[in-house]
């Protein structure tokens, strides 16, 4: 990979002051082509999970029935419930409405809408719709200037300069990823936000009048925490920062697949994003010598405890390139 990046100093344990540069198209295009090439019977893993209009159903349910369960407990209790329990389910929604954006509980697109919509419900704030916009962008763009919205603005990277700093970035994460498309590529509302948001109200005022500001807000919560500074947000990090400047995408293989709709299969996904989360693992059965040798991760937290910690790492390590090293 031809790149370049730019450091605040001769030595390499001092932060850059820009982002990595890249003058090659991203990765997965190029590998998709030659291990399809290699393994045609991959094919045979495209297409929708049958389960999981079932796993979405569940984790909604039970994560509803909790916070009516919790409505006159005290907020103390519904804070340590938020983190240690409703943190986890939330967060599988919201990756559930990752595998949604790609259409993977239905062939039909708009039952993946529907079920998105569906699966929102307990995350607290309309997302399932806007989220597909900007994330399919991510992957047709990855690293593209000005158009992939997974990497932090300008104004993120010169703040985020040390350990304090990253702390509360990382506690704030979830915040900077969903406001961040809104203030440096705002996109128009369809109908279909519209019909997300109408829906995701009626869900939260019924919450709030049924039940009461403890139960929403213990939904709210468990958006909030799961997405800080929480083993479950490792992946936010994990996915694409660059520790090792030869290589702009990273997966996991620990045991949080499970609960995360195997999105630490992050090569994976991003070289076959037809594949459902329950099949990903078996690309890499499949095509071994395409993955062993890339940098992984097992452990979540200790990907943000490195990036928190490991003075050359902050918002800037991340890969950029021209829309002009894009090849269609």
């Amino acid at each position: 990979m031809g790149y370049a990046g730019k450091w605040s100093g001769e030595d390499e344990g001092v932060m850059a002051t820009d982002f990595f540069w890249s003058y090659t198209d991203e990765p997965h295009a190029s590998r998709r082509r030659q291990i399809l090439s290699q393994y045609p019977q991959i094919r045979q893993l495209f297409g929708p999970d049958p389960f999981a209009f079932l796993k979405i159903a569940a984790v909604v349910l039970l994560q509803l029935w909790t916070a009516t369960f919790l409505h006159n407990a005290p907020w103390l209790k519904i804070l340590i419930v938020a983190y240690f329990f409703g943190s986890f389910l939330n967060h599988n929604l919201f990756l559930a409405i990752h595998e949604l954006s790609h259409n993977l509980a239905f062939s039909t697109p708009v039952y993946n809408r529907w079920l998105g919509i569906f699966a929102n419900l307990p995350i607290g704030v309309p997302m399932s719709v806007t989220f597909q916009k900007y994330h399919l962008e991510h992957h047709r763009f990855q690293g593209v200037d000005g158009v992939d919205m997974d990497i932090p603005s300008l104004t993120e990277a010169n703040l985020v300069r040390n350990v304090v700093s990253k702390s509360i970035w990382v506690v704030l994460q979830l915040f900077f990823y969903a406001l961040r498309p809104v203030f440096l590529k705002p996109k128009p509302p369809g109908l279909w936000e519209f019909v997300n948001l109408i829906i995701q109200v009626a869900l939260d005022t019924a919450m709030v009048y049924f039940w009461g500001w403890k139960s929403f807000g213990y939904l709210i919560l468990s958006t909030f925490v799961g997405g800080g500074m929480h083993p479950m947000a490792g992946h936010f990090i994990s996915e694409h920062y660059v520790f090792n400047p030869d290589q702009e995408t990273y997966s996991y293989y620990g045991p949080l697949n499970l609960m995360t709709w195997s999105v630490g299969f992050h090569n994976e996904h991003h070289d076959f994003p037809r594949i459902p989360g329950s099949r990903l693992h078996k690309v890499k059965e499949i095509a071994p010598e395409y993955y062993n040798n890339l940098d992984s991760y097992r452990s979540w937290s200790q990907v943000i405890y490195a990036y928190i910690m490991d003075r050359t790492v902050g918002p800037f390590s991340r890969m950029k390139r021209n829309l002009s090293t894009k090849s269609e």
